[in-house]
């Protein structure tokens, strides 16, 4: 009797831990990476484009796994031959063609619906190297549609990317990140 009671209270119990695990697929077109670079003389901004994204996490737990990967060489920031210099010279896009992060954890809750604030962590990999990274991500879920917008600072020249400085134009040696992620969410 026992036995049956624990298997009934399973059979109850498993299609809300079912409903716990999700999946957040990134619609690359409706979703955009911005990035701001203080230098001497002006504000650098660019964008790139996002190849693809899924993440998949569970509400009642704090794992999460999966991928968003931007084409390296997507960068474009208003002056070509800056662009071509930084595919080349910084962003080594011939070698690497891929910017990353890999979700693993977060802190928080995430709302079965309306708005959420997360601390996710996991790898940014930026030249094929991987650099631990946490992130503040504010997440709206309206229904299967959700956003996840995240604003963080990327330490580029001490993550072994060059700084694009010469003569007497100076940039910083951090670059800030815009993430805007639009997507869907399955069970």
């Amino acid at each position: 009797m026992k036995s049956f009671a624990v298997f009934a209270l399973a059979v109850i119990l498993a299609p809300v831990a079912l409903a716990q695990h999700q999946a957040f697929t990134v619609n690359p077109d409706a979703s955009e990476v911005k990035m701001t670079l203080n230098t001497t003389h002006e504000v650098v901004n660019g964008t790139f484009h996002i190849k693809f994204g899924s993440i998949e996490f569970d509400r009642g737990a704090t794992k999460m796994s999966g991928s968003v990967v931007v084409l390296a060489g997507s960068g474009k920031t208003g002056n070509d031959s800056r662009d071509k210099k930084m595919n080349r010279d910084i962003l080594k896009v011939e070698q690497f063609a891929a910017v990353s992060f890999a979700p693993k954890t977060y802190n928080g809750t995430i709302a079965a619906s309306g708005d959420s604030t997360i601390q996710v962590s996991g790898v940014f990999t930026l030249l094929g190297t991987p650099h631990d990274l946490t992130i503040p991500m504010q997440i709206h879920r309206d229904g299967t549609k959700a956003t996840a917008k995240a604003q963080f600072v990327i330490p580029y020249v001490q993550w072994g990317l060059k700084n694009p400085s010469f003569l007497i134009w100076k940039a910083e040696n951090d670059v800030t990140i815009d993430l805007n992620l639009v997507g869907q969410i399955t069970n």
